[in-house]
């Protein structure tokens, strides 16, 4: 690649920087398939578990919802 092109991390599609409407991705069509991968859970950043959510009218901190 040469200074001002990337690789469109959907595709892999080498594009122009600063021409690109849809940067960093080649398409639209890039950008929603991305979008949905994130949606659907297919992507995610690692992390620690979420808490459970609150049952029985409780909220997360054990007292009642009001």
């Amino acid at each position: 690649m040469t200074r001002g092109r990337i690789k469109c991390p959907t595709c892999a599609r080498e594009l122009d920087w600063e021409s690109a409407p849809f940067r960093p991705f080649c398409s639209e069509r890039c950008r929603l398939t991305d979008l949905g991968a994130w949606l659907s859970e297919q992507r995610a950043i690692p992390g620690d578990a979420a808490a459970p959510a609150a049952t029985d009218g409780e909220t997360p901190h054990g007292k009642q919802a009001t």
